[in-house]
């Protein structure tokens, strides 16, 4: 009888053994994955989008007028329902770019790639954004744009503002954030003003499954350096909302001592230390943070809270009002926030109105999910997103005033032709309205270049620009150079308040540098001939270069472009 009754204590022993192994496992197994619905997922997505359009709406007419001091109670702009309806903002559409990319190439798009559509975009752009296009479209590839050997705001807030898309499209997926961020994010930044970007990515990509504030900062976090002097300034940032709970104006004076007044925290800062306007990463994030933390959930106190901190105040609040709005979902938000959208609106420079863009974030998510190791579930017949849980891995550290070695990345000459885009303007088709098979490269947007019926007495006339102080515009073209005497014939022209550089060369080899100016071209216009002779019977690739000379009205008119041959 003992023995037998041993024998069931030992079995019933090993039975609940089991039992607490088989929870165990399950319980391993479900911290492996987070779930969210699809229709959770949209939801949420469309009020992150929302959430967006209504900081920068709300926060617009502020920008940059009031630098290192609070705005005033009485001067912050007052909510209007319609100005929910931001489609021509910079912080709104860069990031569409971004989309548009992964949408035509798949999340698997490479980084140059992504550089020849940021290069070919037509809107106007500042700061890192402007930098870093016309150093791709001057022929230097990512992630060199972003360096800051090349690019001089490389700690500017360009990325921050414009990393909405990589959460929204990510969720519970901080990797793929982070990963973003390596691609899209050295387009035009390095260092804290990448990290600025993969901390606010990071955000939305839990605020899908996370809505207390203080976790989502901390969940950002985890996706930069925690050496970096942007984590060091968020960081701060919760210390003293811990220390003051009731005191945002206490946080702020304490912001604007260590990350505006202290130049070692500004050691690559635009406009330098001394200066009041402060476009960096890390004290714009602290803003977008302060928003979340003291708005305490309610989207109203979030975006004022945001905007009322100063300095790019229109992209902070458009990035704490996003993060929120996500966590509480378009339908659930208040009306005043969405009853006024117009769903037809197109926002600028990308094929999108506002439910072609949720159509966009539902395809990509989707190939984000199972290119993480995810998977779509259905359940109760509703789709699910089933999520791996994954720990965040920040890039390595690295900060703008130290800089690491560039990649010597440039573009090649058949990456370059695929460049074509002016300021809104498509060079390629001017270049084909002018005739002879001539491709343009390396064309900057200012005087307007392109196509002219008639402009200065001449018709049919290219006129093109170059692409900033030190790169010349370039019309090139592969010929073979007739036999006997060969002259390559150019009538070109000038602004009447300017001048510039015309080079010529074949294969590589200069033959011809004019100034192109009142000395040389009295009336606007004058003929060049240039002796190709030597060349007789073989094929050259010619190059045409309208170099600038002193940066005033430098754009170079060309009337006519003919080889002669006798």
């Amino acid at each position: 009888m003992r023995a037998s009754r041993m024998r069931k204590l030992v079995m019933l022993a090993c039975l609940g053994l089991m039992v607490v192994c088989c929870i165990s496992v399950q319980g391993a197994f479900a911290a492996k994955y987070r779930r969210i619905s699809v229709s959770d997922y949209v939801d949420k997505m469309k009020g992150g989008w929302i959430g967006q359009m209504a900081g920068v709406g709300w926060g617009g007419p502020t920008e940059f007028r009031w630098k290192g001091e609070i705005i005033p109670e009485d001067k912050m702009p007052k909510w209007k329902p319609e100005l929910i309806n931001q489609f021509h903002q910079d912080d709104i559409y860069v990031e569409m770019t971004f989309l548009r990319s992964l949408e035509l190439h798949g999340m698997d798009v490479s980084i140059r790639q992504a550089g020849i559509d940021f290069a070919n975009s037509g809107y106007p752009l500042w700061h890192a954004n402007n930098a870093g296009r016309s150093l791709l479209r001057s022929g230097i590839a990512p992630p060199d744009s972003g360096h800051p050997k090349f690019n001089k705001h490389a700690d500017d807030i360009d990325y921050q503002i414009e990393a909405d898309y990589a959460g929204l499209i990510a969720p519970g997926l901080p990797n793929v954030v982070i990963e973003l961020g390596e691609k899209f994010g050295r387009l035009m930044n390095y260092g804290d003003g990448l990290y600025g970007g993969q901390f606010v990515g990071g955000m939305y990509a839990e605020a899908f499954f996370e809505d207390d504030m203080v976790k989502l900062v901390q969940a950002g976090l985890k996706c930069v350096p925690r050496k970096s002097q942007f984590a060091e300034c968020i960081e701060d940032v919760l210390d003293w909302y811990k220390k003051y709970p009731d005191d945002w104006k206490k946080t702020w004076g304490l912001v604007e001592e260590k990350y505006q007044d202290n130049h070692d925290y500004r050691r690559f800062s635009c406009g330098g230390p001394e200066s009041d306007f402060n476009i960096d990463a890390k004290i714009n994030a602290a803003y977008i943070v302060m928003g979340l933390l003291y708005g305490e959930g309610d989207p109203d106190a979030t975006i004022v809270i945001s905007t009322r901190c100063g300095q790019d105040s229109d992209c902070n609040p458009s990035n704490s009002g996003g993060v929120l709005f996500t966590t509480i979902g378009f339908k659930n938000l208040p009306d005043k926030f969405k009853s006024a959208l117009n769903s037809e609106g197109k926002f600028s420079h990308t094929p999108y109105n506002f439910p072609m863009l949720i159509e966009v974030n539902k395809k990509l998510v989707r190939q984000a999910v199972e290119q993480a190791g995810g998977r779509i579930e259905t359940a109760g017949g509703e789709e699910v997103l089933v999520i791996p849980v994954r720990k965040p891995k920040p890039t390595k550290l690295e900060q703008c005033w130290e800089a690491g070695p560039i990649a010597n990345s440039k573009f090649t000459e058949a990456e370059m032709e695929q460049i074509t885009a002016t300021a809104g303007i498509d060079m390629k088709k001017a270049a084909e309205k002018f005739g002879g098979g001539w491709k343009i490269a390396k064309c900057g947007g200012d005087m307007s270049p392109g196509f002219y019926e008639e402009t200065h007495g001449k018709e049919n006339v290219l006129m093109t620009h170059p692409l900033n102080e030190g790169t010349g515009c370039v019309l090139s073209k592969k010929v073979k150079i007739p036999a006997g005497k060969a002259t390559l014939a150019l009538t070109v022209g000038h602004h009447p308040e300017g001048d510039w550089v015309l080079i010529v060369k074949a294969d590589g080899k200069q033959l011809l540098k004019k100034t192109i100016g009142p000395e040389s071209a009295k009336d606007l216009w004058t003929d060049v001939a240039v002796d190709l002779s030597k060349y007789a019977g073989k094929e050259v690739k010619l190059e045409l270069i309208n170099q600038p000379s002193e940066w005033k009205f430098e754009a170079g008119y060309w009337a006519k472009i003919d080889l002669v041959s006798k």
